[in-house]
């Protein structure tokens, strides 16, 4: 049994790993850092292979593909992505370019490239809570990326189940998580985040139970709903100031 994961070496995809190597799954994990990789390939038990890459650079994402098309990975997670925070006019354009060629482009490319591999059974797209909203005034970006993944996912499973596909597809959408996204996202979470190990375990299990929209936490998925029901402008005037809290 072996397993893919994207952003493998901090945060959920860490604990995605740490959970999946318990099951006995071989494991391919690509980050940036080298030195982050090799700390965790010295800590799981079961065989890894790491590979570090900034996936953010395209060419990069077919490369792997290149690398490990012939592995016959069963698991597939696209876990690698990050937010930007500030005011639209002042944040800079190629970060948050770049933030959209990770956040999309990448899981595009390798969800198109690995769905068509015979050895995939299972592929879990990482969104956000903030993917199922109708937008997010000081990260713009960030929530347009995740609704880009949610959108995309849900749409992919309903294709794949008509045509009777062996690929299961999931996508996870948590809410704040304690991780490195804020130090990166250069902001603070104002209400309590769940840790990355009750969401990537979470999240697991009910992949293998075949869930399509997985959201952790009991607040989250009422926020969600929450969202759904009220009128779209007044759902951004209180956005913004959940957002402005952050600062």
């Amino acid at each position: 049994m072996k397993a893919l994961i994207t952003g493998g070496s901090s945060g959920i995809g860490l604990e995605m790993a740490r959970y999946l190597s318990e099951f006995g799954y071989d494991l391919y994990l690509v980050a940036r850092e080298k030195n982050d990789l090799l700390k965790v390939k010295k800590e799981l038990k079961t065989e890894v292979s790491i590979y570090p890459y900034d996936l953010s650079i395209l060419d990069n994402c077919y490369k792997l593909y290149g690398e490990l098309k012939d592995e016959k990975i069963d698991i597939v997670i696209n876990n690698a992505g990050y937010g930007i925070f500030g005011d639209y006019k002042s944040n800079n354009l190629d970060k948050e370019l770049n933030m959209i060629d990770l956040n999309v482009k990448c899981l595009h490319i390798l969800t198109k490239l690995f769905v068509n591999n015979k050895s995939t059974k299972y592929i879990m797209n990482v969104a956000s809570s903030a993917g199922l909203m109708r937008g997010g005034p000081l990260m713009s970006g960030y929530y347009g990326s995740k609704s880009y993944v949610c959108s995309y996912s849900l749409a992919l499973y309903e294709e794949l189940r008509r045509n009777n596909d062996r690929i299961h597809i999931s996508v996870l959408c948590p809410g704040p998580v304690d991780t490195n996204f804020n130090k990166r996202a250069n902001v603070k979470f104002n209400i309590k985040s769940l840790s990355a190990k009750y969401v990537a375990k979470y999240a697991i299990d009910k992949m293998f139970k075949n869930k399509l929209l997985i959201i952790p936490g009991f607040s989250v998925r009422l926020g969600v709903i929450f969202s759904r029901i009220i009128p779209t402008k007044l759902l951004l005037r209180i956005t913004y100031r959940i957002q402005e809290r952050k600062r």
